[in-house]
């Protein structure tokens, strides 16, 4: 057949992506297979786009942090982040591994109770807790984390109400050099804040403090900020005891470690940017061990690690529906998915990836979603060979964030799949369908057509 005409377009290309170096990222730009499964064949049974996680990749990502973390420190224990990703499959992986739940809303509380996590594994934070799940939460045991000081009245009530004390913890904000500093949840340290707290409990009688929580932030690329968090942490911890009596038994630092995804902004390779969990545990776990003034009965350490354990086991998989010529000559492709899909893409920079190895010349090209919406954009520019309809892109890591901040808006949600170690692919979460949007909508008679 005849190819249809294209007018040319001169198209200025950057220094190095001519070079005989810049060609072999034909090679790389080229993913097939997921874990041995045919990208082609997974679009052909379950759709396209299509979610694809490698519980491999899962797998070893746990046996790395646990190796690393638990050989500067043996007393770990790691909650794994239902905020990050909370389909019922992937937490169970982390379950399975021995992960606690740490939740931050009623949702994800009663998640974690319907998947089987009892009370005493859950760890339950946030700044919004309401009274009915509050006394659930203590009434199973779960650790609540105190985020206000009208979090502390509402649990003296609830422990007035059982008749007995309730152990608690409390979160805390410090300064450790990460700017922006997170000051809105907890209670600061610096400023006198978190003390105040303390006594206010302290004074109450019907509440004990066994632990101290601090989550600093997401994507911290500082792995020191972790020391100073730590060190911050256990002297305030042993000035806990020494005033007021309270035995605390864990040190809970949160989560925020990054994973390989690219910031917007940052132009140096991920590998040189972002530390790796190594570095992060051994400030961390060496900050205890000097730090820490009773080592016969040691802190617990709680790591709610999300992101930096989920992220590269995500894959989207996306088709190409069609081609166009921007009036500035910029080549641009639309997918099937949008950023309804990819919330993240307004952060980060994905690797872009092909099927099939395509001959051609790579060009900066930009990629939109199929949204009827102009903030539609997957990826401002990359570099590209030609594509056509119908070709596959692979989108990752998309593991952390996308599947609990994706929104149902103007398309139907796709499938996610979950290829199991040996090979077999499991459906985890099925395609929405009308029924499933509309079943919670109740139209009047009146209005009926």
């Amino acid at each position: 057949m005849k190819k249809p005409y294209e007018k040319p377009v001169i198209v200025k290309l950057q220094m190095g992506f001519v070079s005989k170096a810049g060609m072999s990222a034909l090679d790389k730009l080229v993913r097939a297979e997921i874990d041995g499964v045919s990208v082609d064949e997974l679009v052909e049974r379950f759709g396209s786009p299509l979610f694809v996680f490698s519980e491999r990749r899962i797998l070893d990502r746990i046996k790395y942090a646990k190796a690393v973390f638990e050989g500067y420190y043996p007393h770990v224990e790691f909650s794994w982040s239902y905020k990050t990703n909370y389909l019922d499959a992937i937490c169970a992986i982390f379950h399975r591994q021995g992960f606690t739940a740490e939740v931050v809303s009623d949702f994800e509380y009663e998640k974690a109770k319907r998947l089987g996590v009892p009370g005493d594994k859950i760890i339950f934070n946030g700044p919004f807790k309401p009274k009915s799940v509050l006394e659930r939460a203590v009434s199973e045991g779960a650790r609540v984390n105190i985020d206000s000081f009208e979090e502390i009245a509402l649990l003296e009530e609830i422990a007035g109400n059982m008749g007995k004390t309730v152990s608690v913890g409390i979160r805390i904000n410090m300064d450790t050099g990460v700017r922006p500093q997170w000051q809105r949840f907890g209670f600061n340290l610096e400023s006198g804040q978190a003390m105040d707290a303390v006594k206010r409990i302290a004074a109450g009688g019907k509440l004990t403090i066994s632990g101290l929580h601090c989550h600093q932030g997401t994507f911290i690329l500082d792995a020191d900020a972790y020391r100073i968090e730590v060190e911050k942490m256990l002297s305030f911890a042993a000035e806990l005891e020494r005033t007021f009596g309270f035995e605390i038994e864990y040190i809970d630092i949160g989560g925020g470690f990054p994973s390989k995804s690219r910031l917007k902004g940052v132009y140096l390779p991920t590998d040189v940017v972002v530390p790796s969990l190594k570095e992060y545990a051994e400030r961390i776990g060496m900050a205890f061990i000097s730090r820490m003034e009773k080592p016969h009965s040691p802190y617990r350490l709680v790591i709610e690690s999300g992101r930096a354990l989920i992220d590269e086991a995500g894959f989207l998989v996306a088709t190409v529906l069609s081609v166009k010529r921007l009036p500035d000559g910029t080549r641009a492709y639309v997918i099937d998915a949008g950023v309804n899909l990819l919330y993240t893409s307004y952060w980060y920079h994905f690797n872009v990836e092909v099927s099939r190895a395509v001959s051609g010349t790579f060009e900066p090209s930009v990629i939109y979603g199929p949204l009827c919406m102009n903030i539609d954009v997957i990826e401002e520019s990359v570099m590209l060979p030609p594509l056509n309809p119908g070709d596959k892109l692979i989108l990752s890591p998309v593991g952390a964030y996308n599947v609990t901040q994706w929104m149902q808006f103007i398309t139907y949600r796709p499938s996610v799949v979950l290829i199991r170690e040996d090979g077999r692919v499991d459906v985890i979460r099925e395609r929405e369908s009308l029924n499933d949007i509309v079943a919670r909508e109740r139209l009047p008679e009146d209005l009926k057509l």
